[in-house]
């Protein structure tokens, strides 16, 4: 684990971290509020961001196109306008983990903890697998009320906001894990950890193969098989859900996936992206489509997103 420091001001004064500084002034502020004035609020910075992002809003398009290509252009639209609606209350819902986590407590149901504990009563850590759901950072404090939890951890690009949030990850979890790092992970695991893991991002580069995602090859990462093998660690499959009209969160622990890993990679890799796509489809509309998920395309075929004009 990183040594994590508080922020310290004074490194922050430049014009430069202004607009971070007035950030994250509102998402305290609206952190604060009820669960519904948060969600009016998230929802309308939401719908901002989509006339807004216009790159974005096509990579979510094209995203969408593929995983329902059953529905009509106007429904994929449409559909992308909730998505991103969900995308901006994400922002103040980071607000929410870092000010008032006992408060979470309060706001989440917790289904099928039960397949979590069973899986620590091994003596080894647990895989929590998961997708990059807009409401994610949410689950996180309230699984670390239950089980002794380390989060993968990539470095902002904005330094002020980095500071901020290795604090409070610092703060909130048994250990903060860098993605480059993975085997600070598994030494976690072996400590009896359970640690968050989403791989359904294009990470490109090595360690990964090429395997459907909603039918389209796409790159995936062979770590997760790899690191459940070396920790002895079982994978647990997780969503999370945002109730409407601020009724709060509903996390789903799913049981632990039998005969994995094996010694077949490829297949591996497939099964985990199988996975993946059945927790997004229960909970479509909160998933980050924005993501260049197909970036990385076999040499075979053709470029999946237009070039950014």
């Amino acid at each position: 684990m990183a040594l994590i420091k508080a922020v310290k001001i004074h490194e922050f004064l430049a014009p430069v971290y202004w607009p971070t500084w007035l950030a994250i002034g509102l998402m305290r502020i609206v952190a604060s509020l009820p669960l519904r004035w948060v969600e009016i609020i998230g929802f309308s910075f939401g719908r901002l961001l989509y006339w807004v992002m216009a790159n974005r809003r096509r990579i979510g398009e094209i995203n969408l196109g593929i995983a329902f290509p059953e529905e009509s252009l106007a429904q994929i639209q449409q559909r992308n306008k909730t998505c991103f609606a969900n995308l901006g209350m994400a922002a103040f819902e980071l607000g929410l983990s870092w000010w008032q986590s006992e408060r979470l407590l309060k706001l989440c149901e917790v289904e099928g903890l039960e397949h979590l504990q069973q899986a620590l009563e091994k003596n080894h850590g647990v895989i929590i697998l998961t997708a990059h759901f807009t409401c994610l950072e949410i689950g996180g404090p309230v699984l670390n009320h239950h089980v002794p939890f380390q989060v993968m951890y990539k470095r902002a690009h904005n330094k002020l906001f980095d500071s901020f949030m290795k604090y409070h990850r610092g703060r909130l979890y048994k250990a903060i894990v860098d993605h480059h790092k993975p085997i600070t992970m598994i030494k976690g695991l072996k400590k009896g950890y359970a640690a968050w893991y989403a791989p359904d991002q294009d990470f490109g580069g090595k360690d990964t193969l090429f395997v459907p995602f909603f039918g389209v090859d796409a790159t995936a990462l062979t770590a997760p098989a790899r690191i459940a093998k070396i920790a002895d660690a079982p994978v647990v499959p997780y969503y999370i859900e945002r109730k409407p009209k601020g009724r709060g969160y509903r996390l789903s622990v799913l049981p632990a996936l039998e005969n994995f890993p094996t010694d077949d990679a490829q297949s591996d890799a497939l099964r985990i992206n199988q996975i993946l796509e059945q927790l997004i489809m229960r909970n479509p509309d909160q998933y980050l489509w924005v993501h260049k998920r197909y970036k990385n395309r076999p040499e075979d075929q053709p470029p999946i997103y237009p070039k950014r004009k």
